[in-house]
């Protein structure tokens, strides 16, 4: 019989085998008569020592359960500033380019505008109006506690006073708010110019102005991005948000780097379901990174649960795309340095489950012939392709 027809028979035992595992047996009587010999490897034990076949029984390992989900770098809507000049005027120096890192209080440009005199020039008038409103209240307060001055004079002086002293502190916010420092224009100091300064330390990300350009008031001059406190945002699916829990840990790769790890702790997890049935989990990264780039793709892994269950290395299943295969030793009691005797290892079908930190989950493990038996950990390759090169007569 050729080799490929050979492997047509292996297949068809598998199916059969297979058949059993799922009904809680590996092999039965009249399925061993027919497929004992064809799913049996015999070594001599030097051949099973050149060829690094190792044995050993399974074993009850805490595996991870995994959930797969993607998500962006991203920052806390704090640490994203847009920076703007309510008053608005014509950029009359900038030397921002985006990507520029900035410290909180650095200039970063200054804007020039008429309205900036006139609002300084309003608040000296108001403000000297105050002070001569303020003599004239003190002067009729005392008149009145006479009885010398009319009760009615005195209310309009109050009134004065009140409007011009709420007008003088309105005039001065408004400095404040334009940039404009009113102790500079109680100097005498007035100027048609004010500087914008960055409110906190970070990278510029977008430049909105260039020299001579008018800026509307409220518009926005930049964008800087403050990446000291990066955060991982999960878009994780309907179906799956109530295995999500407060605390779960979870690792990731930026889709540019697959190979450097990251790891983070479920913090927050949004109650809305998004149009695309999605559901957002916040997670903060364990160790801060401010070489990351907000907006980043990345692909995570959540361990969702842990389970003790029987595994085996990953490296002792024979997989083909379709069967999952152990090679069990039958003859336990023979040791590779007796050379009277062959070594025989049997391809038995198993179910494949969870798999993690380097180990897979078999489901019929709990069969005594897998369980109680050695397993071949290295070497099953080796095996497998020795049984299925074998050559028959037709």
């Amino acid at each position: 019989m050729k080799p490929a027809n050979y492997r047509s028979i292996i297949i068809i035992t598998t199916g059969l085998l297979l058949s059993n595992c799922k009904s809680g047996t590996i092999t039965g009587e009249a399925t061993e008569k027919n497929t004992t010999e064809l799913n049996i490897v015999e070594l001599t034990p030097t051949q099973a020592k050149t060829s690094g076949v190792i044995t050993k029984k399974p074993e009850k390992r805490n595996l991870r359960e995994m959930l797969h989900v993607n998500g962006v770098v991203d920052v806390p809507p704090q640490n994203l500033v847009t920076v703007s000049c309510p008053m608005g005027g014509f950029v009359l120096s900038t030397d921002l380019l985006q990507g520029m890192k900035v410290r909180r209080g650095q200039i970063i440009a200054v804007l020039q505008n008429p309205q900036f005199i006139e609002i300084q020039q309003e608040y000296i008038s108001t403000r000297h109006r105050l002070v001569y409103a303020e003599q004239e209240y003190k002067r009729q307060e005392e008149l009145s506690q006479q009885n010398v001055a009319a009760q009615k004079i005195f209310q309009q002086t109050t009134a004065e006073y009140n409007a011009l002293k709420g007008a003088c502190a309105a005039l001065r916010e408004k400095m404040l708010l334009a940039g404009l420092n009113p102790q500079e224009v109680e100097n005498g100091n007035i100027k048609s110019t004010v500087q914008i300064v960055s409110p906190v330390s970070g990278y510029v990300t977008e430049v909105n102005m260039n020299i001579g350009k008018y800026i509307q008031p409220h518009e926005a001059l930049c964008e800087i991005v403050n990446t000291e406190h990066l955060h991982v945002e999960l878009n994780v699916f309907e179906k799956d948000i109530s295995r999500i829990r407060v605390g779960q840990k979870l690792t990731f790769t930026l889709s540019t780097e697959d190979r450097k790890e990251r790891t983070a702790t479920i913090y927050l997890i949004n109650k809305k379901i998004s149009s695309e049935r999605t559901v957002r989990v916040h997670a903060h990264m364990d160790k801060e990174d401010s070489e990351l780039m907000p907006g980043t793709f990345i692909k995570a892994q959540v361990e969702v649960e842990r389970n003790n269950t029987w595994a085996v290395p990953d490296e002792s299943i024979v997989s083909d795309g379709q069967y999952n295969w152990l090679f069990i030793r039958m003859n336990k009691g023979k040791k590779y340095l007796e050379t009277d005797s062959l070594l025989r290892f049997k391809m038995v079908p198993i179910q494949k489950g969870k798999s993690s930190d380097g180990y897979t989950e078999i489901i019929c493990a709990e069969n005594p012939e897998i369980a109680n038996e050695e397993i071949v950990t290295n070497g099953a390759y080796y095996l497998y392709s020795k049984l299925t090169n074998v050559e028959h007569d037709e």
